[in-house]
């Protein structure tokens, strides 16, 4: 029995967080949801987007799926995520990017694995202004940084049969940050002789991943980058409706769609819930439910290549409830 924290969020957020424990629990893992709210909605109650409590559970319980939050822009409450990451430090930030048949895109066979740090960077929002007409921003890459995000995508790599990670840089211009990030990946690929390194330059690695990105396996980039290139890579497999995401440290993990909160259609049973069950798959690899993980996605991959019961953002005309069903009927 898996005891997870389930945080459903707020706009779309509960019914996509909804869709996927419904798929999760059909398939029959046996897990105890712990059911926590955060988000705008309990602000009134708690005077905090992400109460104490919340947190405290996914302390206790190591893992969490959680919803899409909504962050005012320019003003308000602090991201969520952003908080989360530094009171857990989760400094991994992993996006799969695949490919599925029936989802409409320029590319085929696209299979890769986006690792962003997530605590260090220009991120750190260490800034000032100098005087009224100039401003300042640190980029703060520390030595622990670089290393335990680095090592973390090459035993990735050797874990998941992956057979090569690229370190993306920009090192020719800032030596000493990224510098330093080169500099360790190229003496920790050393420690992995089975796994083929690369290194490339960040705008060269945007260039290459419009024009090639069925050669790429596993990109470790630091913050600034990844948050940058994990977009990108999701435009090229279907957009943030088809990109999952996990944000992990060596003692918590929390799994999460990427998407927002979408409020403008939220209580209408129309958001796909793709994104948050492809989010929910790998968090099941991650805790070792491999079987369980493989008959989603294989139920979710024939449900999209066969594109009949299908939402309206992909073509189709089926309810959250619709599609989600659909999905757990294709159950082997």
């Amino acid at each position: 029995m898996h005891k997870i924290t389930l945080i459903p969020g707020d706009g779309i957020g509960p019914e996509v967080t909804f869709a996927t424990k419904k798929i999760i629990d059909s398939v029959g893992v046996k897990i105890d949801w712990d059911i926590q709210n955060a988000g705008s909605h309990v602000i009134e109650q708690f005077k905090n987007p992400l109460p104490e409590h919340v947190i405290n559970s996914i302390r206790k319980n190591k893992i969490a799926l959680k919803g899409p939050i909504t962050t005012p822009v320019g003003e308000g409450f602090r991201s969520v995520n952003v908080t989360l990451r530094k009171e857990l430090d989760l400094y991994t930030n992993l996006r799969p990017i695949k490919t599925y048949s029936g989802i409409p895109t320029k590319y085929d066979n696209i299979d890769l694995v986006i690792i962003r740090e997530n605590t260090e960077d220009l991120y750190v929002g260490i800034e000032h202004m100098v005087g009224d007409d100039a401003a300042e921003s640190i980029k703060i890459f520390t030595r622990k940084g670089c290393e335990r995000i680095i090592r973390y995508a090459f035993e990735h790599a050797r874990k998941e049969g992956r057979k090569k990670v690229t370190a993306v840089h920009k090192a020719n211009i800032m030596k000493c940050t990224d510098g330093m990030f080169l500099g360790i990946a190229k003496d920790i690929s050393k420690e992995y002789p089975n796994i083929e390194f690369e290194e490339m330059i960040i705008d060269a690695m945007c260039m290459r991943l419009v024009q090639v990105p069925e050669t790429y396996d596993v990109l470790v980039l630091p913050n600034l980058y990844g948050d940058i290139v994990s977009d990108l890579c999701a435009g090229l497999v279907g957009g943030l409706g088809f990109a999952p995401g996990a944000n992990i440290g060596s003692k918590y993990a929390i799994f999460e769609a990427v998407h927002g909160s979408a409020p403008n259609i939220a209580g209408q049973n129309i958001a796909n819930p793709t994104a948050l069950v492809l989010s929910g798959i790998h968090m099941l690899r991650y805790l070792g439910e491999l079987e369980a993980s493989n008959r989603i996605e294989n139920a979710l991959s024939s449900v999209l290549q066969e594109g009949k019961v299908l939402t309206a953002d992909i073509g189709g005309s089926a309810s959250t409830t619709e599609f989600t069903d659909y999905i757990i009927s294709k159950f082997d």
